[in-house]
């Protein structure tokens, strides 16, 4: 006594003719598998390729100074960095030695340290900025005199 028949279970007619499925039916008997793989495709790979690009960039930027959190849940400044791993000073004589994929988040980025002959070339578009306000509120009380000689010749005429 067969219950199942070896047709049936790979699907094909039940008439007893079992005639071949054409090129259509065999695409759209695919079409959920291809719609399941875009899925995936879009709400987990993509996602998680975009995060560990960022991950990545965020951990070849490290530079001494920088605040992290590893994923441990450490908390510490970055006292030196080699190739591989980041040196985090924690308490003011603990210093402990991470691998930088240990490193969760970046809290606080630090300044990268300006060379002497920047400084004084800031410092100099600094004033020009000041000067260039100094004669413009000059000019301003300028036109403002003039304004006021205007006016009053006007009115007295």
């Amino acid at each position: 006594m067969e219950l199942f028949s070896l047709p049936l279970l790979l699907g094909g007619a039940q008439g007893g003719g079992g005639a071949p499925a054409s090129g259509t039916e065999q695409i759209l008997s695919f079409a959920p598998f291809i719609l399941i793989i875009a899925i995936f495709y879009f709400l987990i790979i993509r996602p998680q390729n975009k995060k560990q690009k960022e991950t990545q960039k965020m951990l070849s930027a490290l530079k001494k100074g920088d605040k992290v959190v590893t994923i441990g849940g450490v908390h510490g400044t970055i006292s030196s960095v080699k190739e591989n791993s980041v040196l985090l000073k924690v308490d003011d004589n603990v210093k402990i030695e991470f691998s930088r994929s240990a490193i969760a988040s970046v809290s606080f980025v630090a300044k990268e340290e300006k060379s002497k002959e920047e400084k004084p070339e800031a410092q100099a578009a600094i004033e020009d900025k000041k000067e260039d306000k100094k004669t413009d509120s000059k000019k301003t009380e300028d036109e403002k005199d003039e304004n006021e000689e205007t006016e009053a010749g006007e009115t007295s005429s």
